[in-house]
């Protein structure tokens, strides 16, 4: 009986570290598995962030920049020619209206200034012509006034023998309405525009701009 009753006891002491080992490949196991969720989440936590970044990057680069006025060049300043005053009847039909307008024109450099004094006379008699033609309508919106220094820098630039391309028309201008409806004797009113034939590539304008120092209507 002392043989029989000693197996199961070596039996059981044999179990007890196969259990033990069991549950420590379960924790081991489980420590692993918790290990990688953890960092698979700090990866697509991280990847998330860094696409979103991508994301916010591209829309800045894809929106239009504001546009910011070009500093001048302060080591090369502009040239400013000032011209005597302008005192001229305008062409109102309902009443005498005049204007008193400084004009200060804006160059390249001082070797042009000094050959637009040459022609000063002619330059003067271009601008007069061109305030002769306007009305106080045409003069009182910030629109007439830029059509009005786009029409002297061009004619004055064409007093001195540069040929400078045409500054645009103001929608809707009376000289636009009767170019529109002038048809000549013999014209068909149906027929189609005849195209405008090529001109040479306009020359560049030394005069930069066209400034107002003094500008009155009465």
């Amino acid at each position: 009986m002392s043989a029989a009753a000693a197996a199961p006891t070596i039996d059981a002491g044999a179990a007890v570290p196969a259990k033990k080992g069991k549950k420590k490949l379960i924790i081991i196991l489980a420590v692993a598995v918790l290990l990688l969720v953890v960092l698979g989440g700090g990866a697509v936590v991280f990847l998330k962030k860094r696409a979103a970044a991508a994301a916010a990057a591209a829309d800045e680069s894809a929106q239009p920049s504001e546009h910011k006025p070009s500093k001048p060049d302060l080591k090369h300043p502009p040239t400013f020619l000032p011209l005597d005053p302008f005192v001229v009847n305008l062409a109102d039909k309902d009443a005498d209206r005049y204007a008193q307008i400084g004009i200060t024109l804006e160059l390249e450099d001082p070797a042009f200034a000094e050959q637009m004094k040459a022609f000063m006379p002619s330059i003067r008699n271009a601008i007069l012509l061109i305030l002769s033609q306007k009305s106080s309508r045409d003069l009182l919106d910030i629109a007439g006034k830029e059509q009005l220094a786009a029409q002297i820098r061009r004619e004055a630039a064409r007093t001195m023998g540069i040929d400078v391309a045409e500054p645009p028309a103001a929608a809707g201008s009376p000289a636009d309405a009767a170019s529109a409806a002038k048809v000549t004797e013999g014209d068909d009113p149906g027929a189609k525009p005849k195209p405008r034939q090529a001109h040479a590539p306009a020359e560049r304008n030394p005069i930069r701009r066209v400034n107002f120092s003094n500008f009155i209507i009465q």
